[in-house]
């Protein structure tokens, strides 16, 4: 992999410590206007406390891990050479190993300094004996039950309730789910220039240029590369990866290159100078399962405490949103995208709206 980027830091190897279709359908949409009440109002502060139906039914979906189960991930925890599924835990600094899963395997990762982050940490994992003859493996980040909301032996539980799967992923905040068309237009909010960098990279390694723009149902939804795969998903998928970066090194012009290997993707600070790369490979598993993976079989796990946190708009946007891709309604995904933009109006600063409101509003709708 140190070929293929341009990163110049040295290589290290973590530290593994036993723990505790058809046609796309086009039609216009309005762009959207950031002028408005950008206050809930009565009414829809008040949709906002009422409870649904069906999203109880999916809070409900992940159920808790039996004692049985507690009991034999005390004697052999995931990251067990004995155990078939083999789950590491990253962490970067000392204290954080205070907040790590007792069932999975403490990795430490300080030393590494790569841009590729968690996809480094993969590379490595999979060509180590810590993985050799496990039927799953995956590597987490330390804030894995802040973010998901679920414990080690919880998370277990959903892999075993579902067996047969070549990789299981979750999404930590399914609110994106619900407010944007895929994450690569999230990602516009988040990262600078994000989505014209993407459209480069995509356009040099031959991936499909729809995918950036199109309506993506909540199911191709993941984020913070959340996921547990079998030799076969890691086998196909980490080359994919790695064939993506070597043709934007490759090949993009030298000052976008630069761009993408650049801090300024971390504007706001949030990740300790990350680069673009990160950002872009973490999104880049769904686009994967739909080309290169079509074969593979993927399991979504349902995260209850966060599905919990969702307001009846959100419940209903996402639903909207899954609805008109599923019977590939125009009419229905452009009253997604109006009532989309109401609420976002009402509840960002006008400044925001005005900002990134024409940025994630593609002028068409397209079903991929």
């Amino acid at each position: 992999m140190a070929k293929s980027t341009k990163s110049t830091a040295r290589k290290t190897t973590p530290v593994v410590r036993a723990s505790r279709t058809p046609r796309q359908a086009r039609t216009r949409v309005t762009s959207p206007n950031p002028a408005g009440v950008h206050a809930l109002s009565p009414l829809a502060a008040a949709a906002k406390r009422v409870s649904d139906p069906a999203g109880q039914a999916v809070a409900q979906a992940a159920p808790g891990a039996e004692p049985k189960l507690h009991e034999r991930l005390a004697k052999d925890p995931m990251g067990s050479l004995r155990s078939p599924i083999r789950i590491f835990q990253i962490y970067y600094e000392s204290w954080q190993r205070e907040l790590l899963e007792p069932n999975f395997a403490a990795l430490d990762n300080s030393k590494s300094r790569s841009e590729l982050l968690e996809f480094a940490v993969f590379e490595q994992l999979a060509k180590s004996e810590h993985v050799k003859g496990a039927q799953l493996w995956g590597a987490l980040s330390w804030r894995f039950s802040e973010k998901t909301g679920m414990s080690g032996a919880d998370w277990v539980k959903a892999i075993e309730a579902n067996p047969g799967a070549d990789v299981y992923y979750c999404n930590p905040f399914p609110h994106n789910e619900a407010l944007f068309h895929n994450y690569w237009l999230q990602g516009e909010t988040a990262h600078p220039h994000f989505v014209a960098l993407s459209r480069g990279v995509f356009q040099v390694a031959g991936l499909p240029a729809e995918a950036i723009t199109s309506l993506a149902s909540s199911e191709q939804f993941s984020s913070a590369n959340c996921f547990v795969g079998s030799a076969r998903f890691w086998a196909a998928y980490l080359p994919w990866v790695n064939q993506v970066l070597s043709a934007a090194n490759k090949k993009l012009p030298p000052k976008v290159r630069d761009l993408l290997h650049s801090s300024q993707a971390d504007a706001r600070d949030l990740h300790k100078g990350a680069t673009y790369v990160p950002f872009i490979v973490e999104r880049l598993f769904p686009v994967f399962m739909s080309t290169a993976g079509k074969q593979l079989k993927a399991h979504k796990i349902a995260l209850p405490e966060r599905e919990r946190e969702l307001n009846v708009h959100l419940k209903l946007l996402r639903e909207m949103k899954d609805v008109a891709i599923r019977t590939k309604s125009v009419w229905l995904a452009a009253c997604w995208v109006n009532y989309r933009n109401l609420y976002l109006t009402q509840t960002n600063s006008k400044e925001w709206c005005k900002k990134y409101l024409p940025l994630i509003t593609p002028t068409e709708i397209q079903f991929a």
